[in-house]
């Protein structure tokens, strides 16, 4: 330092000593090796069965890093996640499988090397698992995510199929024992003459098979090739625009309303101040009405409701459309429960597809709101899937659009005499679950599950009972003035 005559000479700090400097050095590298070691911190663990597929969720504050490896026999996935220790949180996912689970038969997790957790999820069967990581939204962090597909899914038609022949036959001897005259013997044909009897499942099959067929290709095939083809999905023919009506009495099948209650799984839906959760009601008031479906008849058809899920558990927008087309559904009813930036907001709503704009900033603001469901509930943007939903999300027509309104007019105005309408109208908005080209389809908001009074009326018994009793009329009213259009689903 050079001093300059006729200044003070400044201060200068005193050097630290050694030791000061060794003490805070080892603290920096103290704190520095703890959160090294840390990584990511496990926030929570979530398992979601259902017989489509079982979803296991680990939530954490950062990104975890994984490698998997899948064994066929006996069918098991081990992941191993990288950079964090065992947890008690990790622990937690051991117990969290039930029995019933339709998919998985165990978890095991461990410490397979410092820093790398070892899951090991035991399968039930063969299955297509999925992996993959979501970014943080809404209320979650980041997510790892293991979806576990049942290599041979059932197929939803025959399921529904299969379940009305059980049906009848239970139905008519219920019908049997309910009479109370004695009826007299009827004479019984000679066994020599008498016609084989039908297996109406084998039929319903070749049908089936026949169906997933061009019309004109289906008239030359062989029987033989005909049965070979049954395990083949069928994609359910469009409906023309200018494609007229059948008449109930040129039908004689089943009529299939698929009911889409709406979030599930990791996608609560809309909460309400009092904590119930929009996935819930709408599930229960899906439950209803497929009862009273299942019980109704339309001009002799039997009806039966298809639900796109059928439990807690998260289904994405294009599926619940693509399942919907799958079991070639005669009308699609997404049941949800409104919510909205104030709690004043109230009255139940019923919108259809448009094409162009929406019918109101309302409708707009709400579309935009539930087409979000998918980042919520978290899909796999990589599976190849999602081409063929974001085809199907692409296609509509003018005359599915029609008849959706015609539909949703019926059941608004049964809605309307059970609770307060928020809209005279059927509002229309670009809904992306209302996107089949070929199915009339409608969204329900039952009612504003942020408003308190409507959420304690959503919570209701009672009320829940009175909203599928107006569906059911609705969807019964609609039919009468438009009855469905003949294919061969029959029984």
């Amino acid at each position: 330092m050079t001093l300059v005559p006729g200044q003070p000479r400044r201060a200068t700090p005193s050097a630290p000593s050694r030791r000061t400097v060794l003490q805070a050095g080892s603290l920096v590298l103290l704190l520095g090796a703890q959160q090294i070691a840390r990584g990511a911190t496990i926030l929570a663990v979530r398992v979601w069965p259902a017989p489509e597929y079982s979803r296991v969720t680990i939530e954490s504050d950062g990104q975890l890093t994984t490698k998997q490896l899948f064994v066929t026999t006996p069918p098991r996935l081990a992941v191993d996640i990288e950079g964090i220790d065992l947890s008690p949180e990790l622990r937690e996912l051991v117990a969290k499988v039930k029995a019933d689970d339709p998919n998985i038969a165990g978890i095991r997790v461990g410490q397979n090397t410092p820093g790398v957790v070892r899951l090991v999820i035991d399968l039930k069967q063969a299955a297509l698992p999925q992996v993959f990581t979501l970014q943080p939204v809404a209320a979650y962090g980041h997510r790892l995510v293991l979806d576990l597909y049942p290599a041979n899914p059932v197929d939803p038609l025959e399921a529904l199929i299969a379940e009305r022949l059980r049906a009848a036959p239970a139905a008519a001897t219920s019908a049997a024992t309910a009479a109370t005259a004695p009826l007299a013997p009827i004479p019984q044909p000679d066994t020599a003459t008498r016609p084989p009897e039908k297996d109406p499942l084998g039929e319903l099959m070749a049908q089936r098979a026949t169906r997933a067929l061009p019309s004109e290709a289906a008239q030359t095939v062989p029987a033989a090739a005909t049965v070979a083809t049954a395990a083949a999905p069928a994609q359910p023919p469009a409906r023309s625009p200018s494609a007229p009506r059948a008449s109930a009495t040129q039908t004689d099948r089943i009529i299939i309303v698929a009911l889409d209650p709406g979030h599930g799984g990791e996608d609560p839906g809309a909460i309400g101040p009092g904590g119930t959760r929009e996935k819930d009601v709408v599930l229960r008031v899906a439950h209803l009405l497929r009862d009273r479906i299942n019980a109704t008849t339309v001009g002799g058809n039997p009806m039966r409701a298809y639900l796109t899920r059928d439990g807690d558990f998260f289904v994405p927008l294009g599926t619940r459309v693509e399942k919907a087309r799958r079991v070639q559904a005669d009308l699609f009813v997404s049941i949800h429960a409104d919510a909205f930036t104030t709690p004043a907001a109230r009255g139940a709503s019923v919108f259809a597809l448009s094409q162009g704009g929406a019918s109101s900033t309302a409708a707009r603001w709400l579309a935009n709101k539930e087409n979000q469901a998918d980042l919520v509930g978290g899909i796999n943007v990589q599976s190849k899937d999602q081409h063929v939903q974001r085809a199907l999300l692409d296609m509509s027509t003018t005359a599915q659009i029609n008849d959706s309104l015609r539909l949703g007019t019926v059941l608004l105005g049964e809605i309307g005499t059970v609770g307060k309408l928020h809209k005279p109208r059927v509002e229309q908005a670009g809904f992306a679950v209302l996107k089949a080209p070929d199915i009339p389809s409608v969204l329900v908001e039952t009612a504003f599950i942020s408003n308190p009074e409507e959420e304690a009326r959503l919570r209701s018994t009672a009320y829940q009972v009175q909203l599928a009793d107006a569906l059911m009329r609705g969807i019964t009213r609609y039919f009468a003035k438009n009855p469905p259009l003949a294919r061969s689903r029959s029984v």
